[in-house]
């Protein structure tokens, strides 16, 4: 898709393709400000805080002491055009409900730098789903993904040092 680019163009990316994971995606959108604007929200994650989330900023999401980490791990999907993969959870919906984030690189004509396409989706359906709104997000883990760390062994994949940055609110602890 992405050929030999580091990041696939928005039109490589073909809805009907990705259908049944549609609802848990949003597109970010990267400004000079660093707000993150979401340009495009999935019915599943509107569902998640019983709202249209389009047009809000992606650091909304998250709770005040990971916003800083959040930021900075979009700026690495965005300078670095890698991909992440980040586990979440969510306190205050009840009984602590566990996400997986995937953040891409993603070219909008052309432009690097220009948008980030993710998914979020709940490590099991939580039955509450709907009825009331999920609240803010805390960053569990990170780990950028790379052909290197795609090549690396399981061992090589402790999420420790994703912890510290998760804990310590320090973005450049990423490995």
């Amino acid at each position: 898709m992405k050929g030999e680019r580091a990041a696939p163009d928005r039109a490589d990316i073909d809805p009907v393709a990705i259908r049944q994971i549609l609802a848990d995606t949003f597109i970010i959108e990267v400004d000079v400000s660093c707000r993150f604007p979401l340009r495009l929200c999935g019915a599943r994650i509107n569902a998640l805080w019983l709202a249209e989330q389009k047009g809000r900023q992606f650091l909304s999401w998250w709770s005040s002491r990971h916003c800083r980490d959040i930021a900075a791990a979009l700026r690495q999907v965005v300078d670095m055009e890698t991909p992440l993969f980040a586990h979440a959870n969510a306190p205050e919906a009840g009984a602590s409900t566990d996400f997986e984030l995937l953040l891409l690189p993603l070219r909008c004509f052309g432009a690097r730098r220009s948008r980030i396409l993710g998914s979020l989706a709940p490590v099991l359906a939580p039955a509450w789903r709907g009825m009331r709104p999920i609240g803010q997000l805390n960053l569990v883990s990170a780990r950028p993904l790379s052909e290197k760390a795609a090549e690396a062994s399981s061992d090589d994949w402790s999420l420790e040092p994703t912890r510290r940055m998760a804990t310590a609110g320090d973005s450049r602890s990423y490995p």
